[in-house]
């Protein structure tokens, strides 16, 4: 198995196994919208003969933003900009995209929102970068996490209807339903915290509402930040046990990578720093598992594949300092 090779997720046809692994542009407008600056980032690689790009995270609520000059996906009026933007990459290579969507939760910048931040629990976010602070949280209503709920299944309906070839939920690096699964920032006692089940119930409901709504032809990946790596933090068991969850409820692919750690592992910057976790999430689920961390050449994304540490290899900074990388 190479890089080269073509794959398919849920009938969808990728001309290699290359994806453009997620990473923040912040060149939207003021309001969220698309702009030309955005729209010219992702053609330049797709340009490149890219299999698949993941957007950057868009926000699903007004409630989650958490950085100036994301695109936003929270409204319908949205849709006519994401639409260009789809187009523009569509008609300039054979790339797919995906629409990352998410809520940041206590990663949220109130700066931009103006309210307050919301979380499964009231307590520190264990994922800020080294020197950064933030408020606590105030532990979200059930009622509240069903309103995020549904304004995740609408964003993904708004995304299919703007020509996105699928989307992604995004569940790692400390935004919002990272939050729940994380044992470090549940300490829920109700059906949404506690066991590993619990804490991954909001994922579970949002993958079947979703599905329900965008049909069975709509490829869905989670973006699953499986381990923590932090003492009292989500385990590599766990992200085992909680992949074939999503799995059960209608995960079509996982883009495996850090929790609270975020995307980053202290001492360790080899090429596939995650292999560990997605080798062992590839053993006991039957959906493409996606590894990303400090893969910089073509060799050592062939090496991973080849050792069987994953079915597709996700590249961040390298196709960011060149578009062309995978030709």
């Amino acid at each position: 198995m190479k890089g080269s090779d073509p794959i398919i997720v849920r009938g969808l046809q990728l001309i290699n196994r290359y994806v453009r692994a997620a990473y923040a542009t912040q060149t939207a407008h003021e309001d969220g919208t698309v702009s030309e600056d955005t729209i010219a980032h992702y053609t330049a690689r797709a340009k490149g003969n890219i299999g698949l790009l993941v957007t950057g995270l868009m926000s699903v609520h007004y409630t989650g933003n958490g950085m100036p000059k994301q695109v936003l996906i929270d409204r319908d009026e949205m849709v006519e900009g994401l639409a260009r933007f789809t187009d523009a990459v569509h008609t300039t290579g054979p790339a797919k995209i995906f629409a990352q969507i998410a809520h940041c939760g206590s990663k949220t910048d109130p700066r931009l929102t103006g309210g307050e931040l919301i979380a499964p629990s009231a307590v520190m976010n264990r994922g800020l970068r080294p020197g950064q602070t933030a408020p606590i949280p105030r532990a979200m209503t059930v009622e509240e996490i069903h309103r995020i709920e549904d304004a995740f299944v609408k964003a993904a309906v708004r995304a299919v209807r703007a020509g996105f070839d699928g989307v992604e939920l995004h569940s790692a690096h400390a935004y919002l339903l990272d939050q729940f699964y994380s044992p470090l920032t549940n300490l829920r006692t109700d059906e949404y915290g506690g066991s590993l089940e619990n804490r991954l119930r909001i994922h579970t409901e949002i993958l079947r509402a979703v599905r329900e709504e965008v049909g069975t032809g709509v490829p869905i990946a989670v973006r699953f930040g499986g381990s923590d790596y932090m003492e009292g933090g989500a385990t590599i068991e766990d992200a085992v046990a909680g992949a074939i969850l999503l799995e059960e409820a209608g995960a079509d692919l996982l883009d495996v990578s850090g929790g609270m750690c975020r995307y980053i592992l202290k001492d360790r910057t080899e090429p596939g720093y995650f292999s560990d976790m997605t080798a062992a999430i590839r053993e006991k689920v039957h959906i493409p598992v996606v590894l990303t961390g400090g893969i910089r050449t073509r060799e050592d994304a062939d090496r991973l594949l080849s050792e069987g540490k994953a079915d597709m290899i996700g590249i961040g900074r390298a196709l960011f300092a060149d578009p062309d990388w995978p030709d």
